[in-house]
């Protein structure tokens, strides 16, 4: 099994930044592909981020790449998401999810159906 905590949320003005930490714990050694999804009132959850523990492998969400980064510190088992210039409309509930299947190609790592373990989320809410 595989533990996901999400802390860094609260509550910040338009044009501020926050970085969301995840921290993994259990076996760590079987997640592949680790990811950020968020999901604003009234919405469906959405991808945000995604990258492999060695960083050659980076997905992200054409709409907010250039305003956020994600990052991991391998040796913590830490994953962030930097997230600079925040608009009203990223006012959400940020997850962190794992994927644990071996990377395939064809793997859609954009859709929460691909990750297998997910954290409890930490609010973010930007007020203008």
């Amino acid at each position: 099994q595989v533990q996901l905590a999400e802390s860094g949320g609260g509550l910040v003005q338009a044009g501020d930044s926050l970085r969301l930490s995840c921290e993994v714990s259990g076996r760590t050694s079987s997640t592949v592909i680790m990811g950020w999804f968020r999901q604003a009132p009234g919405k469906e959850r959405e991808f945000v981020m995604a990258t492999s523990w060695s960083g050659a492998r980076k997905y992200w969400s054409e709409s907010l790449k250039g305003r956020f980064a994600i990052a991991v510190d391998l040796a913590r088992n830490m994953v962030y998401l930097q997230m600079n210039g925040l608009k009203d409309e990223d006012t959400a509930v940020y997850y962190c999810a794992a994927d644990r299947s071996p990377y395939r190609g064809q793997n859609d790592y954009h859709s929460e159906s691909q990750y297998d373990y997910w954290g409890q989320g930490t609010q973010v809410t930007v007020s203008s």
